[in-house]
Order: structure tokens, then C-alpha cells, then sequence
């Protein structure tokens, strides 16, 4: 028997979980696959073939002292003689100029797509990765989350904030509107200006008006189930996005995807097993703390005799602090006296002065 997972606002109905959610979670495919889909929305760019070559420059050649680098020809004016074309010119061009020929696109196997999308499922079926991902649900009564398939039929978008909010995700919608700002960088004058976190992820079991009232909230995207995107189940190439499931789309799971696939491995799991952790010998302790940049007395044989000098050094200073710490501090009366004794000694040579004088 497997578990099953209660319909939301539906009292007493319960549905079976999918086999998909028993699926290894393979983080490795997973990244994968996500930075080769990634590389397919790129729109191609390049520079101008003809950037940085638009002056008449011919070098001066050999016999005049300097660089044979093309420069602009004519007189009268300060650009006259200055090099040209090159990357290291002013007003050249750029070193490698970028082509729009390049190779932008990536080519991925249906199967590793089709086993990280899997990964994926199964793992936003985990509270604990789905809340490491950043999600708020404390207020979510269950995970995986299913809704009655009314949500299939909402217009308004007012009814789609009001349905996100009975299933507790009401924080997770404020955590999104309140990370809404300016980008920062060049991007903010190439058609994205902001950025937002990602919110929920609606999927749904048939082209509806669902997606017109969900398309307007923030960091809210919504799926069709047979066609399930792995850059909108692991944004970022980070898995454990908060998905709200229709309660036809979470049954049509079987049918897709069937159940947990026999040839994958889990890794994690192979790994960590007593089977192989008993074989495996003790971590060493890493060396890097122990190499500390030490003197090599074959190139310099006085680096012996260095580190000695450096050590006796190290201790007279130590021993200096200590005294001086030790020794008490000079009194202010002390002070007094040597001012007074200046004035008794200039008294007595008065004295001596007058008797030298009646003698």
C-alpha cells in the first residue's frame, strides 16, 4: 500500500500518492540538465564586422622607430599617425570578435530529461527541501499539496489569491512581493529591470482559464501536467519548488511518468550505505593545515640558521613585554623633587659667589 495525501478543502477525500515520488532525487542529473535547457533561450549577439575598422591606417613599417601597428593616415589633425585595428588601439577593435555563429544552443537526451524531471517530482514531495529551497509553508497543512479541481475554473484573480491563502501559502505570496525590486547591474536597461523570488508552482490537467487568473501574481507560474518544464520545476537548478497540484493532474502522475524507474540509482543512498562505508578506509586529515610555507634548507641553507635568529627574537621580545609589564610605574612625587633640586643648587652657588667676594 501506498501513502496517500488528503484533498484539500474536501473533507474526508483522499487520493493515492504517485510512484513518480518515490523516484531517487539525483542532484547531479539534475544540475545537468537545467544548465543545457538554460543555454537554449539565449538570443544570439555579436559585435559589428565592421567595428573598429573604419579608418584608412596602413603601417609605417620598418626604419622608423616605431611599432609597425596600422596608423591612420592624413595630417592636420590629432588622430593622424595614431595605430589603428588593433585591440590595443584606441578606437580599435576587440580582441576575438564575437560571432553570431557561435554555438548557442544544447542538445539534451529525451531519457536524462525525462530522469531529472522525475528528481525533481520527488523531491517537492520533501517539506524539508522544499523549505531549503525558501518556500514559507509552515501554515501548508501537507506535502505534496493537492486542491479540488475548482481551481481548474477561476477567472479572477482575486479567487486565486483567496485559494492560495485558505491553503496557506499566504507567505510565501508576501515573501515574493516583498523581494520585488530593481536589478542590479545592465540588465535593468535590457528589457529586465526586476526581479522577483519564485512563488508556487500551479499545475493543472487541461488547457483552463486558470491560467489567465494565476498569470498576474508574482513569482507564480502555472503548467500544464504533460508538459512540465524542468526550468520551472528547479529554478535556479535548485530542486524543491512548492507545487499546488489539481486533484486531476496529481492522478494523471501515473500514467505519465508511472512509477519509480528501476535502472537509476539513488546515489546518496548507494553511498551511504553500511555496505560501502564499511569498505572505505578513514578520511585523511588534510595536509593543508600542517604545510604552512616552510623554508627549504637544500635551495637555502641558511634558512636553519633564519629560523633560530627569528625564534631567539620572538623570545627576548615576549621576555621585554613581561618586564615591563612587571615593573612598577615612577611615582609623581618623584617629579617634584627633580624640579625642586635645579633652584637649592643655584641658591648654593650664590652663597659661594658672596664669600669668594669679601675674601
Amino acid at each position: 500500500m501506498r501513502p496517500t495525501v488528503t484533498v484539500q478543502k474536501e473533507k474526508g477525500k483522499v487520493v493515492t500518492l504517485p510512484g513518480v515520488f518515490l523516484n531517487p532525487i539525483r542532484y547531479d542529473i539534475v544540475r545537468f540538465v537545467h544548465s543545457a535547457m538554460n543555454l537554449n533561450g539565449r538570443q544570439p549577439y555579436a559585435v559589428s564586422r565592421r567595428a573598429g575598422h573604419q579608418n584608412s591606417a596602413e603601417s609605417w613599417g620598418t626604419g622608423r622607430a616605431v611599432a609597425r601597428i596600422p596608423r591612420c593616415s592624413g595630417g592636420g589633425t590629432q588622430r593622424s599617425g595614431q595605430g589603428a585595428f588593433g585591440n590595443m588601439c584606441r578606437g580599435g577593435r576587440m580582441f576575438a570578435p564575437t560571432k553570431v555563429f557561435r554555438k548557442w544552443t544544447r542538445k539534451v537526451n529525451s531519457k536524462i530529461r525525462k530522469v531529472a524531471v522525475r528528481a525533481a517530482l520527488a523531491a517537492s514531495g520533501i517539506p524539508a527541501l522544499v523549505m531549503a529551497r525558501g518556500h514559507n509553508i509552515e501554515n501548508v497543512p501537507e506535502v505534496p499539496l493537492v486542491v479540488p479541481n475548482a481551481m481548474e475554473g477561476l477567472e479572477k484573480t482575486k479567487d486565486a489569491v483567496k485559494l492560495l491563502r485558505d491553503v496557506g501559502l499566504r507567505a510565501d505570496l508576501e515573501k515574493v512581493i516583498h523581494t520585488h525590486g530593481v536589478r542590479a547591474g545592465k540588465g535593468k536597461r535590457r528589457n529586465r529591470r526586476y526581479r522577483t523570488r519564485k512563488g508556487p508552482l500551479i499545475v493543472v490537467s487541461k488547457p483552463c482559464k486558470a491560467f489567465l487568473a494565476f498569470r498576474n501574481l508574482l513569482g507564480v507560474d502555472v503548467q500544464h501536467v504533460r508538459h512540465l518544464n524542468l526550468l520551472k520545476l528547479t529554478p535556479g537548478g535548485h530542486v524543491g519548488r512548492m507545487i499546488v497540484w489539481s486533484e486531476d493532474a496529481f492522478n494523471q502522475l501515473d500514467k505519465i511518468f508511472g512509477g519509480r524507474v528501476p535502472h537509476v540509482p539513488d546515489s546518496k543512498r548507494v553511498i551511504n550505505s553500511e555496505e560501502v562505508q564499511g569498505v572505505l578506509r578513514k578520511k585523511r586529515p588534510s595536509q593543508s593545515k600542517n604545510r604552512k610555507n616552510l623554508p627549504r634548507p637544500k635551495l637555502n641553507p641558511a634558512a636553519k640558521m633564519v629560523k633560530k635568529f627569528n625564534k631567539h627574537q620572538e623570545k627576548l621580545r615576549s621576555l621585554t613585554k613581561k618586564s615591563k609589564k612587571a615593573a612598577p610605574e615612577p611615582k609623581k612625587e618623584a617629579k617634584k623633587d627633580v624640579k625642586e633640586k635645579p633652584k637649592e643648587a643655584k641658591k648654593d652657588a650664590k652663597k659661594d659667589e658672596k664669600v669668594v667676594k669679601k675674601k
